[in-house]
């Protein structure tokens, strides 16, 4: 641990001192930086945590979400951030512009600063609480698109705000143009419903769906295909393993961590992901897709039937009004645990019945999958940038109905 680490959070920097700090940070004149939300009960508390330093290739130290246990630190050389910006102009088509409209206290927001600074650009920033308006206003601050090398204009959302983007509403007219004015949105940090992305390519907005995680600073796979210099591997178990340039080194202060998330294969170092996933040739056989299901610790286990809550929240999300879509497992008298699904309308939508929600979950994913109740409310709790906070759903559900779930009469398991 040589080099010295700040808190920018904590230090009282803003965004738009990230651009110069992470600069230095990158080419090694400057210390590391650590993204990280600050506990809001104690800042001062909270900057006595900061590590008091990191190898000396480390450049930026990612804080996770915690969504899958307690929240962890992992470490990113330079290096590795430096090849991931790399291979996503590649894919992309090149460099250029971007708006940040995420919170840099996450590796997504955060990479949008790193492809900036390593772009020669300055990152435009949406400034205030994510809004229709305020997206608006913020794109009318971007530079103007040009055929030139370096004149694209990008961005990254997570499904939450593409789907607030795309409602009805006063400012829909606008938002839907500003969409349309990127060369490329980028879509992650969630599942993307495919009613969703249907509707954003009917619209003609260009979205590129990504998959990845803190461990391989953000994004490593766009639409299914990894980036280059990126490897993808599926374990016996159906499990999501990530190799190459784009990996972090590890976690700051936790082997056991590393122990757990890391592993040697053929001589190659590879991360264990708790994603469940499957990797099918493409149609002229010439390379591999990454379908990726939902995470392993997020399947209930119902009657004995095992279902992935996101296949669940995928055939549900923008379907009949329903707008975004959380889906866990209560504990049940009956079932041991119910399948419920929480979620949102749209304007002026009416909300389809249990028994119709039931029908649609058993025809495009399995009958022990359909929900057993179905909880209408005005937001989905999330988590982080847009993940849904399954234990504050669980919680909300369990408040408004105590005891067990089960609506409906008892059924045999063949029609479950």
């Amino acid at each position: 641990m040589h080099r010295p680490v700040i808190w920018p959070a904590v230090s009282g920097f803003s965004d738009h001192s990230l651009p110069d700090l992470l600069r230095a940070a990158l080419d090694g004149s400057g210390p590391a930086l650590l993204a990280q939300p600050v506990p809001p009960s104690d800042a001062l508390a909270a900057s006595a945590t900061a590590p008091a330093g990191v190898p000396e290739d480390v450049a930026l130290i990612v804080g996770t979400s915690g969504s899958t246990g307690l929240p962890r630190r992992v470490m990113l050389t330079a290096a590795a951030l430096r090849a991931s910006a790399a291979a996503s102009a590649e894919r992309l088509g090149g460099q250029g512009s971007w708006l940040l409209a995420l919170p840099t206290t996450h590796v997504a927001g955060m990479q949008v600063v790193v492809r900036s600074v390593l772009a020669g650009t300055t990152p435009t920033l949406l400034e205030g609480p994510f809004r229709a308006a305020a997206f608006v206003e913020a794109v009318g601050r971007m530079p103007a698109r040009t055929a030139a090398p370096g004149g694209g204009r990008f961005t990254s959302l997570v499904p939450t705000q593409l789907h607030r983007l795309l409602e009805p509403g006063p400012d829909a007219p606008a938002a839907l143009e500003a969409l349309r004015s990127f060369d490329a949105i980028l879509v992650g940090g969630a599942a993307l419903a495919p009613e969703l992305a249907a509707r954003a390519a009917a619209a003609g907005v260009r979205v590129v769906t990504t998959y990845g995680m803190s461990e391989t600073c953000g994004g490593c796979v766009y639409d299914g295909i990894p980036l280059t210099g990126v490897r993808i591997r599926t374990s016996a178990e159906g499990h999501v393993l990530v190799s190459g340039r784009v990996l972090s080194i590890g976690y700051l202060d936790d082997d056991i961590a590393d122990a757990q998330s890391y592993t040697t294969i053929h001589g190659g170092r590879w991360l264990r992901t708790r994603d469940l996933g499957t990797l099918e040739l493409s149609e002229d056989t010439s390379f591999l897709t990454l379908t990726v299901h939902g995470r392993s610790d997020d399947v209930i286990v119902t009657g004995g039937e095992k279902v992935v809550a996101g296949a669940v929240e995928a055939a549900l999300a923008g379907w009949r009004g329903l707008g975004e879509v959380a889906v866990v497992g209560v504990p049940d008298d009956e079932w041991g645990t119910a399948v419920v699904a929480v979620a949102t309308l749209a304007p002026g939508a009416a909300a389809p019945t249990l028994d119709e929600v039931r029908a649609h979950v058993r025809a495009t994913v399995a009958p022990p999958a359909a929900p057993r109740a179905l909880e209408i409310v005005d937001a989905v709790p999330t988590l982080g940038i847009g993940k849904p906070d399954r234990d504050a759903v669980r919680d909300l559900v369990v408040g408004r109905r105590p005891g067990t779930v089960t609506p409906l009469p008892t059924q045999d398991l063949g029609d479950a």
